[in-house]
Order: C-alpha cells, then structure tokens, then sequence
C-alpha cells in the first residue's frame, strides 16, 4: 500500500507544482500582452530623436509603477537596444540573467520559453518576455519579473493536502490490515493456546472453531477430533492398565494365600517358599504402582498455596525414624517458603525420593533436605552420599520400570519417581537428577510460585 501511495503520490505532487506555476505563467503572459499593447501605439518612444513626451507613454509608464506597487512584480518595456521605454522600478534592466536570455528570446518575435519548474525549497523568479509589434517588426520587448514566495506556498499547501490524504490512507490500510490479520490470526493463536494445554496434560481443552477463514475453521474441526481421538486412546489405555491391575490383584492374592498355606505344610525357613513370597509380594507391589500411574496420568492437580517448607519438615520428620534404622542421618533445612502445589502430590513425590535417598545411602553417611525460593520456583533439593548414578543413568532416572542394573536387587518397581514426575508435571511442577560431588545423587523438586493456570 505504501509503494502505491508513493507512486502516485509523487506524480500527483509534480502535477500539483506544474498546474500551480502554469497559472501564474498564464497570468503573467496575459499582462505582458495587455503592457505589449499600451506599448505598440507608443508613437516614437524608441526613437534617439524624440523631442515630445507622448501621452500614452505616460499612461504606460503609470500603468507599470501600479503594477510594480501594488504585485511587486518587475516589468519593463525596452526597445531593441535594451534602452528603457517605460519600467518599474527604475533599477530594471534586461542585463543579465533569466532576464536577458527572456529579452533576446522575444526580439525573435516569439515569446520567451516557458521558466523552469520552481520548487517549495528553491528562491527562483519567474521571468516572462512578449514582443512588442509593429507592422510586422518586433519594435520593443516587454519583460516581467515575479518573485515565487506566493507560488511556492500554495505548491507546499498542495502538497501538504496529498500527504495528509496519503497518510489518512495509509492508517485507514493499516487499520484494515490489523483487523484482517486479527481476524485470520486470532483462530492460531487460539489453536496455540490449545495445543499448548494439550501439551501440558489438559487432555480436555478444545478449539472453539468460531471465526476466522473457512480452512482455519476446518482446521480446528480437524483439531478436536484429533484431540478426541488422542483422548480416547489414553484413557483406554489407562483404563487397560487401572483393569488389567485390579484383575490382577485377585489371582495375586489367592496365590499368596495358597502360597501361605503350602509353606504350612513344608519345614520352617524353605529358601524357595521365601523366594516365591517375595516374588510375590514384589508382583503386588508393582500392581499397585501401575494402578497408582494410571490414575496420576488422568488425575487434575487440586492447587493452593502450600507452605512448602513446614511440609518439607513434616516429610523429613515422618522419614527420621526409618533412616535412624538404617544408621542414616537425615537432616533438613526448611525455612518458611510458599509455592502453588498440591499438597498430597508434593508429599508423594518427596517421599519417594527420600525413600529412594535414604535406601541407597550407606550406613553413617547423610542425607540433606534443604527447601529454597529461586525467583518463580520453590525447590526441595535432596542430596545424598550413595553410589549416585552415571550420566547414562542420569538420562534415563524417572522412566517406568527403569532401574540401574547395579541396584537390581534392592527393593523397588521402577516407577515411584515416574508417578512422582507425571503427579507434579500436571500442577506445573518438574522433578530433575544431578551428580552430587564427590558422590552421590542431587534430586530437585521445583513447584511454581505463581498459579500455573494463571
């Protein structure tokens, strides 16, 4: 838009200085000719041996000093010679310049060319010559000289009129431009706005596909049914796993039961009865970390402000017991501290890492719970001095069922701190794996200060 206001802008703003000078040249040629015809009944004005004033020189001599008073425009009759007939001012000559080229041009018999453009920024005047004749013979030259202060005043009022109509539909382009973009952007950012709660686990959020072109409306259409498919999916995955656990759990339990009642009838301390009932007992526990997964990949975070660190405190409190046991010192730093969280998912996720801290940390070493404010985040940071893991490991810490291969036979699912990270993740929260020098593993659990739904 802009490229075509300026290009017919700029000829429209010649055009405007053309029309305007072209006016005053026609004014100036009409009072040439008017002065050229006072002048031709002028009876021997030229003439080195006039004796008599005559008294249509006189009228011609007035007629240029009224002309001179009252526009301030020079003018001039001059015979061939250049001698003065009648002029106004008196200091008026044809000796130089735009003038003299004028006054030679008309001795030709033709009037003077047309002057140059004059323009807004330059002083230039504007120099007019008629011839005056006589049976045929060019006898003297009227000249005119105007100054351009008036002319190139209304040339910049004409172009101050175009700018202002150039600008006026430059903002009237822009402002359509802005609703028309508004219009085909708002259904994206819409779309964006979705795909992001999607991402960020509200599996319920959908497009209202209102507005905007008709392929963006059938591209939220598009959408949703994606959504409602991806949806679908989930939850009859989840609803396989939360079945599959819970119809599990019934042969499970009679197994045990028969399991019980067989090491009844065996001598006490049977290795391999012992086997089968840990075997067993590990089977149950693994069910029921599925169920507790399944429901925590569908289950909304119920968000307050938490205190976190008077819960970090009661966590590590109910946990001191079971490290002394251990010959474990477990030691916290909870100052006061708030975050948006939910509270049962927080405790959850800090008890399974500081089960996990406490379990692989060996006897009369140290477990640290320490609880901070970085900017828009509350951490609880748990270091311990165990084994820690290498930076395969630490890719690969908080997949379902993953554990380290050095650590198989100690007791676990593999997927606590899976739960964890899934529970915190739907309130905004993360949970992250660190090298804790010179040994051992730094787990942080960040929950956000500000609402995350906010």
């Amino acid at each position: 838009m802009a490229a075509v206001l300026l290009a017919l802008g700029i000829p429209l703003a010649v055009s405007v200085a053309s029309a305007q000078q072209q006016k005053v040249v026609v004014d100036r040629i009409d009072d040439t000719a008017r002065f050229a015809s006072l002048a031709q009944f002028v009876t021997d004005a030229c003439s080195s041996t006039r004796t008599s004033t005559d008294e249509r020189l006189e009228t011609l001599s007035s007629e240029l000093d009224s002309y001179y008073g009252v526009y301030g425009i020079r003018a001039g009759v001059f015979c061939r010679t250049g001698s003065p007939m009648a002029q106004a001012p008196k200091t008026f000559f044809p000796d130089k310049g735009e003038v003299r080229d004028a006054f030679a041009e008309a001795l030709l018999s033709r009037r003077s060319h047309d002057p140059k453009q004059v323009w807004p920024w330059q002083r230039h005047r504007l120099v007019v010559a008629s011839p005056v004749i006589r049976d045929g013979d060019v006898v003297a030259v009227v000249v005119t000289d105007s100054p351009t202060g008036a002319l190139r005043s209304r040339i910049l009022h004409g172009w101050l009129v175009i700018g202002v109509g150039e600008i006026a539909a430059m903002l009237l382009a822009v402002g359509a431009a802005l609703r028309l973009t508004g219009w085909v952007l708002r259904p994206v950012r819409v779309l964006d706005a979705t795909t992001h709660a999607i991402a960020s686990g509200r599996l319920k959020s959908r497009v209202a596909a209102a507005g905007g072109p008709p392929e963006l409306r059938r591209l939220a259409h598009a959408f949703n049914e994606m959504a409602d498919n991806v949806e679908d999916v989930l939850e009859q995955q989840r609803a396989f796993v939360a079945d599959a656990s819970h119809q599990l759990r019934n042969p499970l339990a009679a197994l045990l039961l028969r399991i019980e009642l067989l090491a009844l009838e065996l001598p006490e301390g049977n290795e391999e009865i012992a086997s089968v009932r840990t075997e067993g007992k590990r089977l149950a526990e693994v069910l029921d970390d599925l169920l507790d997964l399944a429901l925590a990949e569908h289950t909304e975070a119920d968000l307050h402000i938490t205190d976190v660190g008077a819960l970090t405190a009661e966590r590590v409190a109910a946990w001191t017991p079971t490290a002394e046991a251990k010959g474990v010192r477990l030691v916290g730093n909870c100052p006061p501290t708030t975050a948006w969280a939910d509270p049962v998912t927080l405790s959850s996720a800090l008890d399974a890492v500081i089960d996990n801290a406490v379990k692989f940390t060996p006897k009369d070493q140290c477990v640290e719970v320490t609880v901070a404010a970085d900017g828009d985040t509350s951490t609880v940071v748990v270091t311990d001095n165990g084994p820690g893991l290498t930076e395969e490991e630490l890719a690969r810490v908080g997949d379902r069922f993953w554990r380290s291969g050095r650590h198989q036979n100690i007791k676990g699912s593999g997927l606590g701190l899976s739960i964890s990270r899934t529970l915190l993740a739907a309130g905004g929260g993360s949970i992250s794996y660190g090298h804790h020098e010179p040994h051992g593993l730094t787990v942080t659990v960040s929950v956000p200060r500000n609402s995350p739904r906010a």
